[in-house]
């Protein structure tokens, strides 16, 4: 389907790159640099979209007639927000404590055109077996999952063997709600 929107994705992810290429959109990569920080008292689904909002604003004085698209992915166990691990140990830690439970993958979406954002968010819940000691180390070893929040790509052999459910958006786990994206960009268009 061709679209007549010109397209930004401010994202370096490979993930969310070839999922609006599967989407059908033509688009062009554009990166700034974001503090991803935030407030503390935010709820996980505003901690999402308050990130992606915040990589929107960064472009909003230098677009004119594009459609920039941010989004941002975390992943909360328990109440506890999982962001990208910052090293080995960190990654390992962070599989082991989704290793036999559910929890909720929450990605932020905006879309910037004309000093306007649209922001919505997505939730995936996710289910994982037990993971051993040794399993938890060789998929970190092998993946080297360190740009992926909560230390895990559901495409890769983690998803494979050790996702038992998912109830949601599959997208969504890997970075983008292609779904609902589309639809505000139907919108748009």
């Amino acid at each position: 389907m061709k679209s007549s929107l010109n397209i930004i994705l401010a994202s370096k992810s490979p993930r969310r790159q070839e999922l609006l290429k599967l989407m059908g959109f033509d688009f062009k990569v554009v990166l700034k640099d974001v503090d991803e920080s935030y407030p503390s008292n935010l709820k996980p689904e505003d901690v999402a979209v308050f990130i992606a909002e915040k990589k929107a604003r960064a472009f909003d004085d230098s677009i004119t007639n594009e459609v920039v698209i941010t989004s941002d992915t975390i992943v909360c166990v328990d109440g506890q927000i999982l962001g990208k691990p910052g090293n080995r140990e960190e990654a390992i830690q962070m599989v082991n404590m989704l290793s036999g439970t559910t929890h909720d993958v929450i990605t932020g979406v905006s879309i910037l055109r004309n000093h306007h954002i649209i922001s919505f968010y997505d939730v995936t819940r996710v289910s994982f077996e037990k993971l051993t000691d040794e399993e938890a180390a060789f998929y970190i070893d092998t993946y080297q999952p360190y740009d992926k929040a909560g230390a895990y790509g559901i495409q890769e052999w983690i998803g494979m063997n050790k996702i038992s459910r998912i109830e949601g958006s599959y997208t969504n786990v890997m970075g983008l709600p292609t779904e609902k994206l589309y639809k505000h960009l139907m919108a748009l268009n």
